[in-house]
Parts: structure tokens; C-alpha cells; sequence
């Protein structure tokens, strides 16, 4: 099942990684959207133009969400979610952790995702029940069982400068609870990495559908849990998530009950 669907996503994550490589390693002139922290560059509506026609030209009947651009009507159910460049203010800034993230859902379940990282060289793919893999080789999330032990990451929303629900709190816990905390700028490469066991969790709160869906899958099929913030099965429009090899799942919850979760994230 899905299988031209995740041959169709991975060719057009690679070819929208490789349109970004053009523009790495420099910096880039960069507008605001929602806030000073948002922000779209010429790269990133290139990479979506390139997405949303090669999707269209293949499954024209399907509904496309994409960041910059918003939804595009479809119907049977079936919606493709697309980020053409998670990470724009490392993009911009010339730092090479971004990512393209590309994913279906039908009937509201995540079948396929392909996350693209063309500066560290990195092709992610996965289809439910199929497996993960990174340059086609199969994913396994870490053993890791000990949060002392653990390195994880997270990221922080775009009102974080005036909104109380801004993760700070959560931040400074885990600080305090992991070996390590790390916030790389990339919900979608965030996720990879966890599905590749070289991060052990990660958390965020307030992210799109596009920021998650193929990620998360990452993770599910490399034998990792996906949860909202009270460990209920991720909804991808809900916008809280946590991700973790399974073994630090509990662990992670606790710390974000003991935190207190906001209703953002509730």
C-alpha cells in the first residue's frame, strides 16, 4: 500500500533538498511572517512551488497543506503535508541544520514521510507498516533507558517572546534532569534524529501539521513512540508532541506533568 505515494515523496524531497544546496552555507535576505522569529526566504517559496507541482502532477486529485502557501483543495480523504524548508533561520543564517519535510495522510493516518537534509547529507523515508530508513539503510531509535543518561532536544514557538505557554519551564527541567538538552531549530530533522537513535527524545508544543507528520512516522516505524504531552496518540493538527526511543517515554511525561502542561499543549 502507498507505495508510488512514498516512491513520488522521497523523489520530491530529494529534488527540493538539492534546489536548497544550491543556497547553503550563506546567508540569505529573509522577510517576517507571524513574527520577527518567522521567517520566509525566496528559498523557501521555490521549494514549495517545486512540491506542490510535482504532488499535483502525480496525485491531482489530493488536497495539499503546505506552509507557505496554505491548503489546496482535494478530496478522498487524502491530504499531503509539506514543509519546504524547516529551519529557515538557520537557513537564512547560513547554518546547514534544515531540512525539507514531505507526508501523506489518508483517513487522517500518517502512511508516508521522507525528511531530506541535503547540507548533512541525509535522506530520511518511511511508510507505515514498512519501516524507516536514512540513504536506505533501516532506522532503530537508541536503548537508551536512563533520562540522566539522556540527550534530547526541543525547540521554542514563535509568540515565545510574549506568550506564557513558551516552554521555558520545561526547558529549564530537563536541563536539569537530562545529560543534555539541545535545540537545533528543526522539528521535522529533530524527529530523524530520534528515529536514528542519536537523539534519545524530544518535545515541542505549538508546531503544524507539516512540522511533524513526516518525522513522526520517522520514529513510529524505527521503533519509537509518538505521544501528545499526556501520552494520548498524536494528532498532527494538535500541535504538542512527544517523541522518544520508548524506553524514556514514561519518564519524559512525568517531567512534563510535573511542569504543569498549558492548555496550548493540553
Amino acid at each position: 500500500m502507498f507505495i508510488r505515494e512514498y516512491d513520488v515523496a522521497v523523489a520530491a524531497a530529494r529534488e527540493a533538498g538539492q534546489l536548497l544546496a544550491e543556497g547553503q552555507g550563506r546567508r540569505h535576505a529573509a522577510e517576517a511572517k507571524r513574527a520577527p522569529t518567522d521567517l520566509v526566504t525566496e528559498y523557501d517559496r521555490r521549494s514549495e512551488a517545486f512540491l506542490v507541482e510535482k504532488l499535483r502532477a502525480a496525485f491531482p486529485g489530493d488536497a495539499i497543506l503546505a506552509e507557505e502557501g496554505g491548503l489546496r483543495a482535494g478530496g478522498g480523504g487524502r491530504r499531503w503535508l509539506v514543509d519546504p524548508l524547516d529551519g529557515t533561520v538557520n537557513f537564512a543564517h547560513g547554518l546547514p541544520i534544515f531540512c525539507v519535510a514531505v507526508a501523506l495522510e489518508a483517513d487522517g493516518v500518517v502512511e508516508v514521510g521522507a525528511v531530506e537534509a541535503p547540507a548533512l547529507g541525509l535522506s530520511f523515508a518511511a511508510r507505515r507498516g514498512a519501516g524507516a530508513t536514512v540513504n536506505g539503510r533501516p532506522l532503530a531509535v537508541s536503548d537508551e533507558d536512563s533520562l540522566a543518561r539522556a540527550l534530547l532536544s526541543t525547540g521554542f514557538p514563535y509568540d515565545r517572546q510574549t506568550s506564557p505557554a513558551n516552554n521555558f519551564a520545561q526547558w529549564e527541567a530537563f536541563q536539569r534532569r537530562a545529560q543534555a538538552v539541545r535545540r537545533l531549530g528543526s522539528a521535522a530533522l529533530d524527529l530523524a534524529l530520534v528515529a536514528r537513535g542519536l537523539l534519545d527524545g524530544y518535545w515541542e508544543m505549538k508546531l503544524k501539521p507539516w512540522d511533524v507528520a513526516a518525522g513522526a512516522l520517522l520514529v513510529a516505524e524505527a521503533g519509537g513512540r509518538v505521544t501528545d504531552w499526556r501520552g494520548a496518540p498524536l494528532r498532527v493538527d494538535h500541535g504538542a508532541i512527544v517523541a522518544s526511543n520508548a524506553r524514556l517515554h514514561a519518564q519524559l511525561l512525568a517531567v512534563l506533568a510535573e511542569t504543569g502542561i498549558p492548555p496550548e499543549a493540553a
